[in-house]
C-alpha cells in the first residue's frame, strides 16, 4: 500500500509542479497584464474574477485579491472569485477525475457569479478595507522568454545550474517511469489511456520550459517560489492524506459510517473548507473518488474552501474574509444539503 500511494503521491505533485511552473511563465510573459483594465468594467469582473479564480493554485486568486485591495473591483467580485477557486487541490483533482472537476467548476463558477451579483446588490458597492500593496512578484529583471532561442537553451544545457539540473533530473526519471509504465499500477489500472497521455505531455511541456528559462526566473519563480512555498506542503498532504484514507478503508472499514452519516460529514467539510489552506481539502477528494461521499458534499467543500489563495485578504482585512467566509459556509451548507437530498 505505501509504495502504490507513494506512487500516486510523486505523479500527482510532479503534475501540480509542472502546471504551477506553466503559470508563472504565463504570468511574467505577460508583465502581469492579465490582471489589468477590469476596474471600469463592473459586469466583466465577474467573469474575470471568476476565470481567475478556477485557474488552478493561487496565482489568480492572489491577483484578484490585489485587485479588491486596491479597490479596482468590488466585493461581489471578489466573493465570486472565492467561490470559484478551490486552490492547490485543483491540480490533484485535474489529474485524477478530470471531468469531474470540470463539471464542478462549471458549476462554482454559475454559483460565485450569481452570488456575487446579488452580495453586490444589497451592499451597493459598500467598502469593507482599505487599500494597501499588491502581492504579486513581477521583477524589474523579469522579461519576456523567446521560446525558440536555441542558442539560448544550449548555453543553459552547457552551464547548467545546481536548481535547472536537479528539476531536469526530476522530469526525465518521471518521463522515464511513466514511459516504462512504473505508475500503472497506482494512477491508473489501464496503460496508455488518454489521462496518462496527458500527465506524459504535460511533462515534456514543463522539460521545455526549464530548459529555456532564464536563470532568474527558475531560481526566483520556481525554485523559491512554487517549490518552496507551495510543493513540499502539496506533496506532504498528498501523501498525508492518501495514507489516511488508505489505513482506514483498510483496517477501520468506516465507509458504512460515513455513507450513513452524510449530513455529519458534509458539515465537516464545510468547516474544514475554512481553513486558509491548501491540503485539508485532499481528504474529501480521496473520499469522493473512493465512492464513501457524494458529489454534493465535494460541490459544498469546494465552494467554502479557496487553499491559501485567501491569506492576503486575511492577513490585510479580516472582516472581509471573515464575511466572505461566512456567506460561502450558507452557500456550501444550502447546495450540499440538496445534493445529499437529491
Amino acid at each position: 500500500m505505501i509504495i502504490s500511494i507513494l506512487k500516486n503521491t510523486i505523479m500527482i505533485t510532479s503534475f501540480v509542479l509542472v502546471i504551477m511552473l506553466t503559470i508563472e511563465f504565463i504570468n511574467i510573459q505577460s508583465r502581469g497584464h492579465w490582471l489589468s483594465g477590469i476596474e471600469k468594467h463592473k459586469w466583466l469582473q465577474y467573469f474575470v474574477t471568476a476565470f481567475m479564480g478556477i485557474i488552478p493554485g493561487c496565482v489568480g486568486t492572489f491577483g484578484v485579491v490585489s485587485l479588491y485591495i486596491h479597490n479596482m473591483i468590488s466585493f461581489g467580485a471578489l466573493l465570486t472569485a472565492l467561490i470559484a477557486t478551490f486552490g492547490d487541490e485543483a491540480f490533484v483533482m485535474f489529474a485524477l477525475i478530470p471531468w469531474t472537476t470540470i463539471k464542478l467548476s462549471i458549476i462554482i463558477v454559475i454559483i460565485g457569479i450569481v452570488a456575487g451579483v446579488i452580495v453586490d446588490y444589497f451592499m451597493k458597492n459598500k467598502r469593507i478595507t482599505k487599500q494597501i500593496e499588491p502581492h504579486f512578484e513581477i521583477h524589474n529583471t523579469d522579461q519576456k522568454i523567446t521560446p525558440f532561442n536555441f542558442s539560448k537553451i544550449i548555453q543553459n544545457l552547457r552551464n547548467i545550474s545546481f536548481p535547472r539540473g536537479v528539476l531536469l533530473g526530476g522530469l526525465i526519471l518521471i518521463l522515464t517511469g511513466i514511459v516504462a509504465g512504473e505508475f500503472n499500477d497506482s494512477l491508473y489500472q489501464n496503460s496508455w489511456n488518454w489521462e496518462q497521455v496527458s500527465f506524459l505531455l504535460v511533462m515534456l511541456f514543463g522539460l521545455f520550459i526549464i530548459v529555456i528559462v532564464s536563470e532568474h526566473f527558475l531560481e526566483e519563480h520556481l525554485w523559491n517560489h512554487v517549490l518552496k512555498k507551495h510543493f513540499v506542503r502539496i506533496f506532504l498532504w498528498t501523501f498525508g492524506a492518501l495514507l489516511l484514507i488508505g489505513i482506514f478503508k483498510t483496517y477501520l472499514h468506516w465507509d458504512a459510517w460515513i455513507k450513513s452519516n452524510q449530513v455529519i460529514i458534509l458539515i465537516l467539510a464545510v468547516l474544514i473548507g475554512v481553513i486558509p489552506e491548501s491540503g485539508p481539502h485532499l481528504i474529501f477528494v480521496t473520499l469522493f473518488i473512493n465512492g464513501s461521499i457524494p458529489f454534493g458534499t465535494l460541490l459544498a467543500s469546494s465552494i467554502v474552501q479557496d487553499g491559501h489563495g485567501a491569506l492576503p485578504l486575511l492577513a490585510e482585512s479580516k472582516k472581509s474574509f471573515f464575511l466572505a467566509k461566512t456567506i460561502n459556509i450558507f452557500i456550501g451548507l444550502v447546495v450540499g444539503l440538496i445534493g445529499i437530498y437529491f
